[in-house]
């Protein structure tokens, strides 16, 4: 994938923001809706930030670094984001958002098979378009969540919750085999996760400079077929 086509890709992601930001101004008392120059340079900010994080952590990366990128001054950066926490937190919300929406997945249909599928298909799609984003997360996750562990707790275990329970119901109704649900999510956390954390090193053993479409839909298919065949009753 060349360079142009990462940015479009992650950029996507962002497009949310400016709806959010755009859906809260009009719902507000305030007359003034946000200019789309200041959202767009919000986004843009997110967006760099986002990758330098990702590849330099939050101790290895700068205030300055990510406005001289952008070309603006530190000065102006600091008026959107006070801090180099607050800008990395809100990059943690971002990411965590399109996450969680991923994990919404598993209800969208009530059939388990279908559910499954679709479920594998939208962290894997996560995986591959936003792998700076997935790199922010891990770091943050592997530290322990010093910035992020209370934001974690009461925006992740509520849809953990919901999807174990669901799994839980088409047990009982002997639509699936009974299992270590929470177990099992965690293992499809781990494994299409991968395919953001280590995908240099899945491409450097084929021999390419980087996983392609072919990839994400062999492994969505074996993981589908596996986690099936786990769960037939």
């Amino acid at each position: 994938m060349n360079p142009q086509s990462q940015a479009l890709r992650a950029s996507a992601p962002l497009r949310a923001l400016r709806t959010a930001k755009v859906d809260r101004a009009a719902d507000s008392a305030s007359p003034r809706a946000p200019r789309a120059a200041t959202v767009r340079k919000q986004e843009a900010i997110l967006l760099e930030a986002e990758r330098q994080f990702a590849r330099f952590g939050l101790e290895g990366s700068s205030i300055e670094g990510i406005a001289a990128q952008l070309g603006i001054s530190r000065q102006n950066l600091l008026y959107y984001y006070a801090s180099k926490e607050a800008l990395y937190v809100a990059v943690l919300d971002n990411v965590l958002a399109d996450w969680i929406a991923s994990m919404e997945e598993l209800g969208s249909v009530d059939t388990p098979e279908q559910a499954i599928a679709q479920y594998i298909r939208a962290k894997l799609r996560f995986s591959r378009e936003r792998p700076s984003g997935t790199s922010v997360f891990t770091r943050e996750v592997m530290a322990g969540a010093p910035l992020y562990r209370d934001t974690l707790v009461a925006k992740v275990m509520p849809a953990l919750k919901t999807d174990v329970k669901r799994l839980e119901r088409w047990a009982r109704e002997g639509l699936i085999r009974r299992t270590n649900f929470l177990h099992l999510m965690f293992v499809l956390w781990a494994s299409t996760q991968a395919y953001a954390d280590l995908a240099p090193q899945f491409a450097l053993f084929e021999g390419k400079e980087a996983l392609d479409e072919q990839d994400f839909e062999a492994a969505e298919k074996l993981l589908t077929e596996m986690v099936l065949r786990t769960l037939k009753p």
